[in-house]
């Protein structure tokens, strides 16, 4: 019996494999891949507590999985091991950051906030879900730098920096677009690493940090829509690298 067959089979699931036994081959299929990803985001999401102490590591995976009642050698269903314990991390505090944002939509519909005071608030409350993690983010920062998993940790950026400007009202449709969203990924991993080597009283050397660089976000925006450099190929450089990257890692629909 395969890993995987071991683990679908192990825990108080007996009705269901004989139910996924008795269906059709297609249907059967489905069931196991349906069954499969909850196994892991299970895993995934017991495996968080045990980071501080373990790393984004293997170990972590195993403890994991053996404190909800999985048997700790099922870490081999994670061929990333400790990247896909990030990775997952990662899209997850993203899901929890457009919750966020929608609840300061509807907190603020009838006196909407500046978009500078939504951008700000959104890369500080993304950056707080870092912090339980802080002394292994380092890891985290390394692991995911790895060729292999590279793409994986661009898309979470560009994807959440895609939710920031959302919800921060970006409308625009043309180098306005690109050139927030290359910006913003661009102070968010600033201040991030900023944030690591934060000792100060609640990080407000960090917070202070981002306000700064918010600020200036208008300021280098403006320039480089009323300087020349648009006229030489800048923004087409930028807006093709930008589409480019999303083209690649799959999340142009």
């Amino acid at each position: 019996m395969s890993l995987l067959s071991f683990v679908r089979c192990s825990y108080k699931n007996a009705r269901l494999c004989l139910f996924v036994r008795n269906s059709s081959d297609e249907t059967k299929s489905r069931l196991e891949d349906q069954y499969e990803e909850e196994i892991k985001l299970k895993i995934l999401d017991a495996s968080l507590p045990f980071v501080v102490e373990l790393g984004w590591s293997v170990n972590a995976l195993s403890a994991g999985a053996e404190s909800i009642g999985y048997p700790g050698i099922v870490h081999g269903i994670f061929p990333r091991s400790g990247a896909d314990l990030v990775y997952h991390f990662q899209k997850s505090s993203n899901q929890k950051l457009v919750e966020y944002l929608k609840q300061q939509q509807q907190l603020h519909k009838v006196k909407p906030l500046h978009s500078q005071t939504i951008v700000e608030e959104a890369v500080r409350e993304r950056l707080k879900m870092v912090i339980p993690y802080l002394s292994r983010w380092p890891q985290a920062l390394a692991v995911m730098s790895l060729p292999q998993n590279v793409s994986n940790s661009l898309a979470t950026l560009l994807t959440m920096v895609d939710d920031v400007c959302y919800y921060a009202g970006d409308q625009s449709v043309d180098f306005n677009w690109y050139a927030r969203r290359v910006t913003l990924a661009g102070i968010y991993k600033a201040t991030e690493l900023h944030l690591i080597q934060d000792t100060s009283a609640n990080y407000e050397n960090t917070w202070k940090f981002l306000n700064n660089r918010i600020t200036e976000l208008t300021q280098v925006y403006d320039l480089i829509n009323t300087s020349d450099l648009t006229k030489v190929g800048t923004a087409d450089t930028v807006k093709s690298a930008f589409i480019t990257a999303r083209n690649i890692l799959g999340l142009n629909r």
